[in-house]
């Protein structure tokens, strides 16, 4: 008996349908109500399926205010600012500490404040206890919300930057629990040093929760921070 074969217009079609739900979850689109993934647990994320259960914050409040806990994190919502001509926000909190570190954060997406947290938390303090035998007690950053086009790329320069929807945030450091600060200005060229290899793999980690992740060695615009966000494209560099 002859095996029946998928004809190939049907496995087209199949192959097109499966994309367009695979994008769906990627974008957020899909309810959680209405969603088979778990809810996302900042204290236990799941490897595969992680940028899909932080995805579906983007737009659900209710979801975001339990996901977004003590002592992950703390944040409280902030009130929507619908964006216009490309600029604004919507579904955002106010962050003062994340990972347990004191992290000052006016406007951040519900999705982006997630990531943020996971990185701080499942790779950023357990790699300070590795480098430097203690936590990081504070976090610095450049900004997050800013009404502005996308910096150092001519060819994205009339496209909004991530930074016009609060979708992104700029970390320029950290301050350890004995009064060190480790800066991407100063250490990130200290190949081989402590300080050096921690920003490399702090970098490297953000890759996992961050759809963008850019540092010094992307563009000149870069060279004192590290730039991540959740936006559509994805890059690690």
């Amino acid at each position: 008996m002859r095996k029946r074969r998928l004809p190939i217009g049907r496995f087209i079609v199949l192959l097109m349908l499966l994309a367009a739900v695979g994008l769906a979850f990627r974008q957020g689109l899909v309810p959680a109500r209405y969603s088979p993934l778990p809810a996302l647990d900042l204290a236990a994320p799941l490897p595969i399926i992680v940028d899909w259960q932080i995805a579906e914050l983007r737009r659900d409040a209710e979801l975001c205010s339990r996901v977004l806990v003590p002592p992950h994190i703390e944040a409280v919502p902030i009130p929507d600012n619908p964006p216009q001509r490309g600029c604004g926000w919507t579904n955002s909190v106010r962050i003062s500490s994340v990972g347990e570190a004191k992290a000052p954060v006016d406007k951040l997406s519900c999705q982006a404040a997630a990531a943020l947290s996971l990185w701080m938390v499942h790779e950023v303090q357990p790699l300070a206890m590795a480098f430097f035998g203690q936590r990081v007690k504070s976090l610095q950053h450049m900004g997050t919300y800013s009404c502005r086009n996308i910096v150092g790329n001519p060819l994205w320069r009339n496209k909004r930057s991530e930074h016009a929807t609060a979708n992104a945030i700029d970390i320029s450091g950290f301050t350890l629990e004995d009064g060190r600060r480790i800066s991407v200005s100063r250490h990130w060229r200290r190949v081989g040093r402590p300080e050096g290899e921690f920003l490399r793999a702090v970098h490297e980690g953000a890759c996992r929760y961050f759809r963008v992740a850019l540092g010094p060695e992307f563009n000149r615009a870069h060279w004192d921070h590290f730039h991540f966000d959740r936006g559509i494209l994805s890059t690690c560099r």
